[in-house]
C-alpha cells in the first residue's frame, strides 16, 4: 500500500512479529496466567512439552525476534524506529505486558471503562498497531501516513479484542479452537461483562468505521487493509 509492491526483505519483519505474537500466546496459556489447555484446536505448548520448556520457548522466540529485527534490510534509521515501535508495543507502559498485568489485577473486580479500554488497547491493540506501523515505516511511509496507520491499528486492535470477548461467550471451544467461556469463569474484565453483547458489537463496528476512515487518503491501495478490518468484526473464531 505504501510503496506499491512488497519491499525486499519485508517477510523478515513479518516473521519477527509472528515470533513475538507466538511467544505471547505460549506465555499467556501458562498456568500462572490464563492456564489454558487448548490453542488453535491443539494442546497448548506447556501441555505438550511441559511448563519449563514452554517458558523457554517463549523466551527464545522473543530474543530471536529482536535478532531478526536488528538485521532488517531497510535504512538504519527505519530499523531503529521499527525496533522501538515493536518494543513499545510488546512492553510495559501502554504495551502488551503492561496490559497483561492490569488484566490479571482486574480479575474478580468490577472495572470501569477506562481500565477495560487500557487493558484491551495495551494487551492486544498495541502489538497490532506496532505491526501495521512498522510495515509502513519499512516501506518508507511519511509521518502523516504513519499516523494514519497508527489510528487504523489502534482502532482495529481494540475492535478485534471486543469481538474476541464476544466470541468467548457465544461460541464453543470447537468453533474457537481454544477453551470457550474462560473469561467468564475467571471473572475477567471484558466488554460483554460491562456492556452486554449487542452494545459491545456496536462499539466494535464504530471502531472499524474509524479505522476505515483513517485509510481514505490511500485510495484504492487500502482495499486489503479495509477488507481485513471488516473481517475482524465478522469472524466467528
Amino acid at each position: 500500500m505504501i510503496s506499491g509492491c512488497l519491499p525486499a526483505g519485508i517477510e523478515e519483519l513479518g516473521a519477527a512479529l509472528e515470533m513475538l505474537h507466538t511467544y505471547s500466546l505460549i506465555h499467556d496459556d501458562l498456568p500462572a496466567l490464563d492456564n489454558d489447555d487448548l490453542r488453535r484446536g491443539r494442546p497448548t505448548c506447556h501441555k505438550v512439552f511441559g511448563e519449563a520448556i514452554a517458558i523457554l520457548a517463549g523466551d527464545a522466540l522473543q530474543t530471536q525476534a529482536y535478532e531478526t529485527l536488528s538485521r532488517l534490510r531497510c535504512p538504519p534509521e527505519a530499523r531503529v524506529r521499527i525496533i522501538e515501535e515493536v518494543a513499545r508495543g510488546t512492553g510495559t507502559v501502554n504495551g502488551m505486558i503492561g496490559g497483561q498485568v492490569v488484566d490479571l489485577e482486574a480479575e474478580h473486580t468490577k472495572p470501569d471503562l477506562n481500565m477495560l479500554e487500557y487493558i484491551h488497547r495495551s494487551k492486544t491493540a498495541a502489538l497490532i498497531t506496532a505491526s501495521v506501523v512498522s510495515g509502513g515505516v519499512y516501506a518508507g511511509a511519511s509521518d502523516d501516513e504513519v499516523e494514519n496507520l497508527r489510528t487504523f491499528g489502534k482502532s482495529i486492535g481494540l475492535a478485534f479484542q471486543i469481538v474476541d470477548d464476544v466470541l468467548d461467550v457465544t461460541q464453543t471451544s470447537e468453533q474457537l479452537g481454544k477453551t470457550a467461556g474462560k473469561d467468564t469463569a475467571a471473572e475477567k474484565a471484558t466488554y460483554p461483562a460491562l456492556f452486554g453483547i449487542d452494545e459491545s458489537l456496536k462499539r466494535a463496528d464504530t471502531l472499524v468505521e474509524k479505522a476505515l476512515g483513517s485509510l481514505e487518503g490511500f485510495g484504492s491501495r487500502a482495499e486489503t487493509l479495509k477488507a481485513l478490518a471488516r473481517f475482524l468484526v465478522e469472524r466467528k473464531k
